[in-house]
C-alpha cells in the first residue's frame, strides 16, 4: 500500500471517530431529554441506567453511522485540500479516485457491518431495549411527601404533612386519608407526629404515629344496616402504626418473550417468516368474506312469488314504475322490507368487521416489509453519503469544524427529511414500501455522481468569487445589449426627422 493511501486512511479514521462520538453523544442526550420524566424519582440503580444507555447507543447507531460517515468525509477531504495536499498527490500522477480506493474499500467494510449488525444485533438490542424501557415507564415514582401537598401515590390513601425533618424520616402534624373500601375518603387519621421505616423484607413502610385522632364512618362499610346508635366513630391514641403495602412500587421486569414478535425485534428470516404468516391470514380472511354473508342474500322471484303465475311478476327492472317493492305481494312487502332490512344490517356489520381486521393485517404486512427492506438502505445510505462527503470536501477544500459540519447537516437533513417523509408515506399506503424506503437513495444518488464528477474535474462549485465574476460578465453583456439596442431605436428616429425637414423646405 502507497503512502498516500495510509495518509488518507489516517486522515478519514481519525475524524470518523471523534464525531461518530459527537454524534452519538448528542442523540443519547436527546434521548434522556424525551425519558427524563420516567428515569427521575423512581430509585433506580446506576447499572439500570447504565444498561438502557448502552441499549440506546447501540439502537442509535442506525443514524449516528450515515452522518458520521458524512461529516468526516468532508472534514478529512476539506483539510487535505486546504492544505494543499490533494494538489500534490494529483500533481504525482495519481488521480483522485484512485487514491480514493482504500477509503471505498473500508467505507465498504463499515456498510457490510452495518448490515450485519442490522440483521443479527440490532433485533436483540431492540428487543432488550424495548423490555427494559416499558418496565422503566411503567414503574411508579418513590414514596415521597413534599410538606403541604397530598401524596397520592400509595394506592387507596391520601397522605399530606405540613413539615419533614431534613433526613425525611419524621413527618410532622400529618393527614390521612384511606379510600381503599370506597371511592370516598371515609377513614380519616390525624397525627402530631410520624415516623417512617421499612419493614426486614422492604414490601411494607410502617408510619409510627403519635398523639392523634382517627375518624371512621362506620356507614361506609355496611351501607345496607342503618345504625342510629353508631354512625360516626372517633379513636384517640397516643402511639399506633399504621402499615402500607409498597408492592405496587417493586421493580419487576416483565418477560422478554412478549416482546418478540415486535417488527423491529426480528432479523430477514424471521421478518420473512412472519410476513408469509400474515399473508396466509389475510387471504384466509378475504376468502371467508363472501362464504359469510352469502347465506344472506335472496332473489325476490324464488321466495316472494305470486300464487297465480310467475308471468305476472315483471322481472325487468325497467318495468318498475316507482319502487322495487311492487313486485312483492302486499301481504308479504312488510315481512321482506323488515327482512332485508335486517340482512343489509348484518352484511354490514360483518363487512366493516372484516375491514377492520384485513386493515390490521395490512398494516403489520406493511411495516414487516418496511424493517425488511430497513436492513439494506442502512449499508447503502453510508455508501451513498460518503460518495457525497467525499467529493464534497474536495469541492469546499475547507477543513475543521465550520463549514464542514454546516455543508453535513444540510445534506443529512434533505437526505433525512426525504426518508422520513417517504416512510410516512409508505406506513400509510399511499406508495409501494420499496420505493418509501428507497426514495432518498435513488433521488440523492444522481446528486453524488454529480459531486465526484465536478470533484473530478477541478471544479470550483463553491466558489463565490468565480460566481461573482460571471454575474460581472452576465451584467456587462446585458448592459452592452441594452445600449446596442437604443443606439438602433434612435438612428430611424433622426433619419425621419432629415427627411421631414428636406420637404418642408422650399
Amino acid at each position: 500500500m502507497k503512502k498516500i493511501h495510509l495518509l488518507i486512511l489516517k486522515s478519514f479514521i481519525r475524524p470518523f471517530i471523534v464525531t461518530f462520538l459527537i454524534v452519538m453523544f448528542v442523540l443519547l442526550m436527546l434521548f434522556l431529554f424525551k425519558y427524563i420524566d420516567d428515569l427521575i424519582g423512581k430509585g433506580f440503580e446506576w447499572y439500570v441506567i447504565l444498561k438502557l444507555l448502552a441499549y440506546q447507543s447501540a439502537v442509535q447507531i442506525s443514524m449516528a453511522m450515515p452522518l458520521s460517515m458524512l461529516l468526516s468525509s468532508i472534514m478529512t477531504f476539506g483539510n487535505l485540500g486546504e492544505s494543499y495536499e490533494l494538489v500534490a498527490i494529483k500533481a504525482a500522477g495519481i488521480s483522485l479516485r484512485k487514491a480514493m480506493t482504500p477509503l471505498f474499500v473500508l467505507v465498504g467494510l463499515f456498510s457490510g457491518g452495518a448490515f450485519l449488525f442490522s440483521d443479527y444485533i440490532l433485533p436483540v438490542v431492540n428487543l432488550k431495549m424495548g423490555a427494559l424501557l416499558y418496565d422503566v415507564r411503567i414503574k411508579q415514582t418513590d414514596f415521597l411527601v413534599k410538606p403541604g401537598v397530598f401524596n397520592n401515590t400509595i394506592p387507596g390513601y391520601s397522605i399530606r404533612a405540613k413539615g419533614k425533618s431534613k433526613d425525611g424520616k419524621i413527618l410532622y402534624d400529618l393527614m390521612i386519608y384511606d379510600h381503599k373500601s370506597s371511592s370516598t375518603a371515609s377513614n380519616v387519621l390525624l397525627a402530631k407526629e410520624g415516623y417512617i421505616y421499612n419493614s426486614p423484607d422492604n414490601n411494607t413502610m410502617i408510619l409510627k404515629l403519635k398523639d392523634g385522632v382517627r375518624y371512621e364512618d362506620s356507614r361506609a362499610r355496611n351501607a345496607k344496616v342503618y345504625n342510629p346508635r353508631q354512625q360516626f366513630t372517633r379513636f384517640y391514641f397516643d402511639e399506633t402504626e399504621q402499615k402500607f403495602d409498597m408492592s405496587a412500587f417493586e421493580w419487576k421486569r416483565t418477560d422478554e418473550n412478549l416482546f418478540k414478535s415486535h417488527h423491529m425485534m426480528l432479523n430477514l428470516k424471521q421478518l420473512k417468516y412472519y410476513t408469509d404468516s400474515n399473508a396466509v391470514q389475510m387471504d384466509s380472511l378475504r376468502n371467508t368474506v363472501f362464504r359469510e354473508i352469502k347465506s344472506y342474500y335472496y332473489y325476490f322471484n324464488d321466495y316472494y312469488k305470486p300464487k297465480d303465475s310467475i308471468q305476472s311478476v315483471p322481472l325487468s327492472p325497467v318495468n318498475y314504475k316507482e319502487s322495487f317493492a311492487e313486485v312483492i305481494p302486499l301481504d308479504k312487502r312488510n315481512m321482506a322490507i323488515s327482512n332485508a332490512t335486517n340482512q343489509m344490517r348484518y352484511i354490514k356489520d360483518v363487512l366493516n368487521i372484516k375491514a377492520n381486521e384485513d386493515t390490521f393485517y395490512r398494516d403489520k404486512d406493511i411495516r414487516y416489509n418496511i424493517e425488511f427492506q430497513r436492513k439494506f438502505t442502512l449499508a447503502v445510505s453510508c455508501l451513498l453519503l460518503f460518495c457525497i462527503g467525499a467529493p464534497l470536501g474536495a469541492i469546499i477544500r475547507k477543513g475543521g469544524l465550520g463549514l464542514p459540519v454546516v455543508m453535513a447537516i444540510i445534506f443529512f437533513l434533505i437526505y433525512h427529511i426525504i426518508s422520513t417523509v417517504s416512510e410516512k408515506s409508505a406506513k400509510e399506503g399511499n406508495i409501494d414500501t420499496f420505493w418509501g424506503m428507497w426514495m432518498a437513495i435513488f433521488l440523492l444518488s444522481p446528486l453524488a455522481i454529480f459531486l465526484a464528477y465536478k470533484a473530478a474535474t477541478d471544479s470550483a462549485l463553491f466558489d463565490i468569487e468565480q460566481y461573482r465574476l460571471k454575474a460581472e460578465k452576465v451584467w456587462s453583456w446585458f448592459k452592452t445589449k441594452l445600449g446596442s439596442r437604443n443606439r438602433q431605436t434612435e438612428q430611424p428616429k433622426s433619419h425621419k426627422s432629415l427627411q421631414d425637414d428636406y420637404t418642408l423646405s422650399p
